[in-house]
């Protein structure tokens, strides 16, 4: 138990939560990093609390159902793990889904981008399966104005699902840079000020090649500079900006450390489709509870690289672990070896302090 006390005083000291409802997040946080799963019989097996199992299932179930998150606070303590407050971030946009019975699990999220993965900040439970609709993105847009002011965001980087009049409208009347990947069969004017294909206008291009075309053509109501990477397997990866970006390749890279991040979440990690849970109100309080456990396994991570041994690189040329793997394997570590060596624990402890301005 001693392990789950020093996190539940950081809990309520940067989320809130009553006292039980603090203790309760932290054992599962725990629990879920020693079991590396979201399955709750599991998680309370392996968070090494007082009491029995059945007792603590029972509760992490009223958890799920009753805790009064202020998402709000959520959203900031998260970010200020990695970034001062007066720090820029690029946002990155992306959905993730999977079915539970004939149930869709489908959730839109906002990442800070961070060293070559997402930060989870916002997110919104879709009740429904498939795309976004534009109300629902600009609603989680705003919801990170509302929450960090919009001289915060660097940028918006998204896929070609993050399209649309309204929503490109809006973008621009932000003016907020964004970079966008669009569909080869969106239609712009050519030099001719003729409707083709966007896909038409690099249709010389070669595999490995790139193109940005001079000036702005007319895309989804809002004018916008277009450029164009042509794959490996031949297929066109097309992009919109909304200023003339030096490099928005570049930039559009960083789109890809969602979906790292979703990878974290599930097979990688915390193996989230196993989870039983599917009400919306339950899914999006889990997801909070993972916000958690992988901003502080990555932080872990980071530290771990910085004081203890580096990542080994392979023949190959890639990293052995992903930080955020490091990270969970030094957590792991560190909850077996208390009450022998505590000082790790509170090490890793220490790394839940937010970073203060410089």
């Amino acid at each position: 138990m001693d392990n789950i006390k020093g996190l539940s005083r950081i809990v309520q000291a940067n989320i809130g939560l009553s006292k039980p409802r603090q203790t309760c997040l932290a054992a599962m946080v725990v629990g879920i990093v020693q079991a590396r799963t979201v399955n709750l019989k599991r998680v309370c097996q392996s968070c090494s609390c007082d009491g029995l199992t059945s007792s603590w299932y029972r509760r992490m179930q009223r958890f799920f159902a009753e805790a009064d998150f202020n998402f709000d606070k959520v959203a900031k303590y998260l970010l200020s793990l990695f970034t001062d407050p007066n720090e820029k971030v690029f946002l990155t946009m992306d959905r993730t889904n999977w079915q539970y019975g004939n149930k869709d699990i489908n959730i839109l999220m906002v990442g800070a981008v961070y060293k070559g993965i997402a930060i989870p900040i916002v997110w919104e439970i879709l009740d429904k399966r498939g795309n976004s609709n534009t109300a629902e993105r600009i609603n989680i847009i705003n919801r990170i104005i509302s929450y960090f002011g919009q001289e915060r965001i660097a940028g918006i980087l998204a896929d070609r699902e993050f399209i649309g009049k309204e929503w490109f409208k809006y973008l621009e009347n932000l003016k907020n840079p964004f970079v966008i990947r669009i569909k080869a069969n969106t239609l712009v004017p050519n030099a001719r000020g003729e409707a083709t294909q966007v896909s038409n206008l690099f249709r010389d291009l070669h595999p490995g090649e790139f193109r940005k075309l001079d000036g702005k053509r007319h895309v989804w109501g809002t004018d916008l500079f277009l450029s164009a990477l042509r794959l490996d397997d031949g297929e066109l990866l097309i992009l919109a900006t909304n200023q003339d970006q030096m490099c928005p390749l570049e930039l559009y890279k960083r789109r890809w450390e969602i979906e790292t991040l979703f990878s974290c979440f599930k097979g990688r990690g915390f193996n989230f489709e196993d989870t039983r849970i599917t009400k919306i109100k339950r899914i999006n309080r889990m997801v909070a509870v993972l916000a958690l456990a992988f901003c502080w396994a990555h932080k872990c991570g980071e530290w771990k690289i910085e004081n203890v041994a580096k990542i080994r690189i392979k023949k190959h040329g890639r990293p052995e672990k992903s930080i955020f793997r490091y990270g969970l394997d030094a957590m792991i570590e560190a909850i077996f070896s208390l009450p022998k060596n505590p000082i790790s624990w509170l090490n890793l402890l220490n790394l839940l302090q937010p970073v203060r301005s410089q």
